[in-house]
């Protein structure tokens, strides 16, 4: 069931400015770190995966500036100013998808991607995994559309139809089948 008073992302919000080591460098708002080519900031993304091992991805909401109405993976967002990796991918899973989950850590790496002339991605990116334990409720404001795949069935549709997910989410995919097939194959049934 839907949440109507959970909270949704501002373009307002502090970002962490960051360098090639993760080293903080300063602060932003979410508009300022997305215009142009972007500013490198510190962001995460999650990985969330159901009891029979399917990843439960998200279409994000067609009111997004960046990539609206793209699948991506289960949660993605950023740390803001002050606040720790933990409490923020905490807070994000409560707020987007109204659940709460442990999560490993699995890698970080930083991507600049443009999206036309509306802004950029340009981010240093913490992964992590971690299973659902209680479904997945989607805050509307963010999310359009939730659905679960399989690990192979993914790794299929972003060699058929790459074009309809984000660009974040086809490298960390391609990264963690390739580099960390151990750690994914602790969550989801691989080939």
């Amino acid at each position: 069931m839907e949440n109507a008073n959970r909270v949704v992302s501002s373009e307002a919000e502090q970002l962490v400015l960051v360098d090639a080591d993760d080293r903080e460098t300063g602060f932003l708002s979410k508009a300022e770190c997305h215009d142009g080519a972007g500013l490198l900031h510190r962001a995460f993304s999650v990985f969330l995966f159901n009891a029979d091992g399917e990843l439960l991805l998200q279409q994000r909401s067609v009111s997004k500036r960046l990539w609206p109405g793209f699948w991506s993976n289960s949660c993605c967002s950023h740390p803001r100013r002050g606040e720790s990796m933990q409490l923020a991918t905490s807070r994000r899973l409560q707020d987007e998808l109204n659940i709460r989950s442990t999560l490993e850590f699995v890698y970080k790496f930083s991507y600049q991607a443009e999206f036309s002339d509306l802004g950029s991605e340009h981010e240093l990116c913490h992964v992590y995994l971690g299973r659902m334990n209680t479904p997945a409720t989607a805050n509307r404001h963010e999310i359009a559309a939730l659905r679960y795949l399989a690990a192979d069935v993914l790794t299929h549709e972003l060699g058929q139809t790459p074009q309809i997910y984000t660009p974040w989410l086809q490298m960390e995919w391609r990264q963690l089948i390739s580099e960390h097939r151990d750690v994914l194959s602790r969550y989801a049934e691989l080939s």
